[in-house]
């Protein structure tokens, strides 16, 4: 196996090269029946890498992807960082106006889509201004890929890419909002890369990833996988008994799930029928994950659990090794081997352990900054006293005696009714015990009388009947009077994000939409 850690920088691009000299019909990549080697991946990144320098397309130039995960995104992706080209994946969930100023922030030259999102991509520049490529060959999504890329056997110029050159732009909003460009640096993916050296990632690795590839979630165990010469197993769409299926099919070892996902395989009949004897490790990210969850993962499921807490732009990690520390599940562990995790107040002042305040984060991992934003930058920056550079996270927490961090809230999400600080997911952890709540998430809304009050959204277990009344009676006999919920609404589900967050800004909205006068 290649020697990752025994260089300070390199590429990913260089280290599946190296992989495919060595070993040439190792698998790489799976995606259903079709199966690509290290050999065949390398010479498709070739291809890709030269037509992209044919067309002037070179380092620090930008292109677009907004498609289906599938074995051609993945070519793609990391053949146009062999060229230095700088990759914006995109959200196909995206709206129309949102996806056309990523695309226009990112100034990509090109956009590769496919049939399942061209109706977005279409919408998003009606005017085609910006070339398509058809992933998937599809006419009605642009030109082919195999017509526009170079013949086989085509080898690019070499390109030496430096660690603080941009790798690629995560846009952190999609749906709402203004879209802010994360821009990460190679260096930063190659920390990423050498920080799970010791997860044991090899060429035995089978890693399955059922969550997008636009998302850093799956990117950070994407990379390290292909990076240490292992086997990428593609799940473009998420089901819970087509994973349980595909991992015992191709002796999953590695997995990166986000918390719902864990719920929804857990609350299955048949789990416990499936062999997932072969997991080495299991990783979580992206939500809060339930500590209850956890147990039971650790309970049923072979393997470590690993849950990982940090922001796609970077800063400060912590890391829970559950397998290791099964008192500490209520945390996100403790600060990752050369992270510096503090807390802040509303004046910026760092605080002691066993206050409460905002988490920033330093490393050797951080974004460059937001793209095109300076103000922004700044505003996700904090300085200590000696002019050492933190992000910050906007998640409110505290640190234990023994380190471990545990989160209250983003700060955000934080409601202050009648000037007193409710933490949603104080109400949220209450409301989990009553045995008629499945999932739970509570937010806040306006109110006349109090500025804000907070209001519960139940998805009930299967079966099961409870009043909202009832529900409401339950969690406020246990809760201060400053903390009790004043309204609670049963829904089928909650809505969430592609990587499974919880959009409570949507629920705010409905709620407020509706029953503006009712509190």
């Amino acid at each position: 196996m290649i020697d990752l850690l025994s260089s300070e920088f390199g590429t990913i691009t260089e280290a599946i090269r190296a992989h495919a000299a060595q070993d040439p019909q190792r698998r790489a990549l799976i995606e259903g029946d079709r199966v690509m080697d290290y050999a065949a991946l390398d010479t498709l990144m070739d291809r890709v890498a030269s037509t992209l320098q044919q067309a002037g397309i070179g380092p620090g130039d930008a292109i677009a992807i907004c498609a289906t995960m599938s074995i051609e995104y993945a070519a793609v992706f990391l053949g146009a960082l062999r060229a230095g080209v700088v990759v914006a994946p995109l959200a196909p969930g995206s709206a129309p106006s949102s996806l056309a100023r990523m695309v226009a922030d990112a100034s990509a030259r090109l956009v590769f889509t496919d049939a399942a999102c061209i109706d977005v991509v279409g919408s998003a520049d009606s005017s085609g201004a910006v070339p398509r490529i058809a992933l998937d060959g599809s006419a009605t999504a642009g030109q082919a890929l195999h017509a526009w890329l170079l013949p086989p056997g085509k080898r690019p110029k070499p390109v030496a890419v430096e660690a603080a050159w941009p790798f690629n732009i995560i846009y952190s909003s999609g749906t709402t909002g203004e879209p802010k460009g994360i821009v990460q640096s190679h260096g930063m993916r190659w920390a990423h890369v050498c920080r799970v050296g010791v997860y044991q990632y090899g060429p035995q690795t089978v890693t399955v990833l059922s969550t997008p590839l636009y998302s850093n979630t799956t990117l950070v165990v994407f990379f390290p996988t292909l990076a240490f010469g292992g086997t990428v197993v593609l799940m473009p769409k998420f089901d819970a008994a087509g994973y349980l299926q595909l991992a015992q099919t191709h002796r999953a070892t590695h997995t990166m799930l986000v918390p719902v996902q864990y719920q929804r395989l857990m609350a299955r009949p048949d789990f416990d029928a499936h062999d997932l004897s072969s997991f080495v490790l299991k990783f979580s990210t992206s939500a809060p994950f339930n500590a209850a969850i956890k147990a039971d993962v650790l309970k049923r499921w072979p393997g470590g659990l690993i849950e990982f807490y940090g922001m796609t732009e970077g800063g400060g990690t912590c890391i829970l090794e559950a397998h290791l520390h099964p008192t500490k599940l209520h945390t996100v562990g403790r600060a990752a081997e050369g992270h510096d995790i503090r807390l802040i107040d509303e004046d910026g002042h760092e605080l002691p352990e066993g206050e409460v305040g905002e988490v920033v984060g330093h490393s050797g991992g951080m974004m460059i900054g937001y793209h095109r934003q300076p103000d922004k930058t700044r505003e996700a920056e904090w300085f200590d006293a000696a002019g050492k550079r933190f992000i910050r996270t906007g998640d409110v927490g505290r640190f234990d005696a023994d380190g471990f961090l545990t989160l209250m809230d983003r700060k955000k999400d934080m409601v202050i009714s009648g000037g007193f600080n409710v933490y949603p997911s104080d109400l949220e952890a209450v409301l989990r015990e009553h045995p008629a709540v499945l999932e739970v998430t509570v937010v806040g809304v306006p109110s006349e009388q109090w500025g804000e009050t907070p209001v519960a959204f139940v998805v009930t277990q299967p079966g099961a009947s409870a009043s909202a009344e009832e529900l409401m009676q339950f969690v406020n006999r246990q809760v201060g009077k400053t903390q009790r919920v004043t309204a609670l609404r049963f829904l089928d589900e909650l809505p969430r994000s592609a990587i499974g967050k919880v959009q409570k800004l949507v629920l705010r909205e409905r709620f407020s939409a509706v029953d503006s006068n009712a509190i």
